[in-house]
C-alpha cells in the first residue's frame, strides 16, 4: 500500500465553507484516510506508526501553502465520441480535464450518433476507461435521436451506467412527450436534465435582445425564452415530482421562478456555465465567433445577477460546458458558425477572477465546481473529509498566466480566453490518490 501526505497546504473545505492554513491529507487506498490542522500533527503520527514496524510506503507532497481542494466534477462535457473524434477524443479530453483540475467529466450525448442505447452507451464507457486518466460517467438522451418524438430506454440505460438523462440543447417541444418521459424517469429515481429554453423564440439567435444586437445586426433572442422555458418544466417537475436540474441558468428573468420552484420543495437544482459568470454580450463586438456559445452571452446585469444567484446558493453548480469545435466550424461568418467553446483546461483559472474581484470565495466556488455537482449525482467526491475519494486539485490562485490556446490539450482550441490574462494555475491533479497530471 502507498500512502501520499500533502504538507502546508492552504485547504479549501466548501463543505464547511472554510480555509485552513498550513493543514496537512493524508491518503490511502484511493481515499482521504484523515485531515490534520496542522502539517506537525500529521508528522507526529506518521513517526509513530514507522516507531511501531514495516509501514507502507509514503510519499510527500510538500503544496508550499498553495491551495488543495476537492477535483472539479464538470457536468455537461462534449466528447467527440462516437463519430466527431477529429474534434475531441477521450483521451484528449482527459488530458485536459487533469490539467484543468476536473476528476470527473459527466459527458453528454450529443454526439453522432447520439448516446440513445445501452449498447452506444457501453461503448463510450469502454473508451472512456481505455484512454482518459479521470473519471468518466455518461449521460444519455432522454429521446431518440434527441428528436423528441419518443423516449429511450430510461431503465436499460441506467443498469448500461447512465447517470441522468438529457436532451442537451435540443428542447423536447411535444410536452405530452415530456411529461410521459418524466413520470416514467420518476418512477426509476432518475436524474433529468433539461435546457431552459423556448424553442420557438431561440431558434436561430445567435445574441441576447437589445440595443447592442440591433446594432450589430445578429438574429437575437429575448431572455423572456429562458424563463418561458424554465416556467414550463417546473410545471411538469411539479406535476411529475422528477428529480430535476436546469443545466445553465443565466438571466435575471429566471431567477424568481427557480426562486420559487425551490422554496415550495420541488426536487430542482440549477447550473450556469463558466462564459455567463465572466463574460457578457459587449465582447461580441468584434463578431468573434469563439465568443459564441448557447444560450448566447447576456448583459452585464444578468452576468452580475448570476454572479450573486451562485453566491447565495440559489443557483448550485458551475460548469465547463466544454463543447470542441474545429476551425472550420468556427471560421464563418458570426449566424453560420457553430456555437460552443472548450473549457475543461480553463475553467479554474477563469473562474478564478470572480475570487480576485472579491464576488465569491474559494469554499463557495468549489461548493459549485466539486461538492454540489457530486450530492447532484449521488457521488461520494467533492469533499475534504475523511473517506472520501482522494479526488484533488492543487493550485495556485495567484500565479499570473497568459493563455495560449495552442497549448490547450485539447484536440479543438476554440475558447474565447486565448491571450487573456488570468490569475491561478492547477499544479497537480489526483484522482483516487493517483496523480495524473504535474505542472
Amino acid at each position: 500500500m502507498t500512502q501520499t501526505a500533502f504538507l502546508n497546504a492552504r485547504l479549501i473545505d466548501p463543505e464547511a465553507d472554510r480555509v485552513v492554513e498550513g493543514a496537512a491529507v493524508l491518503v490511502a487506498d484511493g481515499v482521504i484516510r484523515e485531515i490534520f490542522a496542522e502539517a506537525a500533527a500529521l508528522e507526529r503520527q506518521l513517526a509513530a506508526e514507522g516507531a511501531g514496524g514495516p509501514r507502507a510506503e509514503l510519499i510527500r507532497v510538500d503544496c508550499g501553502g498553495k491551495c488543495l481542494a476537492p477535483g472539479i466534477v464538470d457536468i455537461g462535457v462534449k466528447v467527440g465520441e462516437p463519430g466527431e473524434r477529429h474534434k475531441e477524443s477521450y483521451g484528449t479530453a482527459g488530458a485536459a480535464a487533469a490539467a484543468g483540475g476536473v476528476t470527473t467529466i459527466v459527458t453528454r450525448p450529443d454526439t453522432q450518433p447520439c448516446i440513445d442505447t445501452p449498447e452506444s452507451l457501453d461503448y463510450i464507457r469502454r473508451r472512456a476507461v481505455d484512454e482518459a486518466p479521470v473519471h468518466v460517467l455518461p449521460m444519455a438522451a432522454l429521446t431518440k435521436g434527441r428528436d423528441g418524438r419518443e423516449m429511450t430506454e430510461l431503465g436499460f440505460l441506467m443498469d448500461a451506467g447512465a447517470v441522468a438523462f438529457t436532451d442537451c440543447d435540443r428542447v423536447v417541444r411535444d410536452t405530452k412527450v415530456l411529461s410521459r418521459a418524466l413520470t416514467y424517469a420518476r418512477s426509476l429515481g432518475a436524474l433529468v436534465i433539461g435546457h431552459p429554453q423556448e424553442p420557438g423564440l431561440s431558434a436561430g439567435a445567435a445574441a441576447t435582445s437589445g440595443k447592442f444586437a440591433s446594432l450589430r445586426g445578429l438574429p437575437a433572442v429575448s431572455p423572456m425564452a429562458e424563463r418561458m422555458g424554465l416556467d414550463r418544466d417546473i410545471a411538469l417537475v411539479e406535476m411529475t415530482g422528477v428529480r430535476y436540474h436546469a443545466d445553465q441558468i443565466t438571466t435575471v428573468r429566471a431567477l424568481p421562478a427557480l426562486e420559487r420552484a425551490k422554496a415550495n420543495g420541488f426536487d430542482v437544482t440549477a447550473g450556469t456555465s463558466m462564459h455567463h459568470l465572466t463574460l457578457n454580450e459587449m465582447d461580441l463586438a468584434d463578431y468573434r465567433t469563439f465568443f459564441k456559445v448557447t444560450p448566447p452571452l447576456r448583459s452585464e446585469d444578468d452576468r452580475k445577477a448570476v454572479v450573486e444567484a451562485l453566491r447565495t446558493g440559489l443557483i448550485d453548480i458551475v460548469g465547463s460546458f466544454h463543447t470542441p469545435q474545429d476551425e472550420e466550424s468556427k471560421r464563418l461568418p458570426f449566424e453560420e458558425a457553430a456555437s460552443g467553446a472548450v473549457g475543461l483546461e480553463t475553467m479554474l483559472p477563469v473562474l478564478l477572477r470572480l475570487y480576485h474581484a472579491d464576488e465569491l470565495s474559494l469554499p463557495c466556488l468549489f461548493r459549485a465546481l466539486a461538492l454540489n455537482p457530486a450530492k447532484r449525482l449521488g457521488l461520494g467526491a467533492g469533499r475534504m473529509a475523511a473517506g472520501a475519494p482522494a479526488d484533488l486539485v492543487l493550485f495556485d490562485p495567484d500565479k499570473p498566466v497568459v493563455l495560449d490556446r495552442f497549448a490547450l490539450r485539447s484536440k479543438s482550441r476554440n475558447t474565447p480566453f486565448d491571450n487573456a490574462r488570468l490569475q491561478g494555475k492547477v499544479l497537480g491533479t489526483w484522482v483516487s490518490g493517483t496523480r495524473v497530471f504535474e505542472a
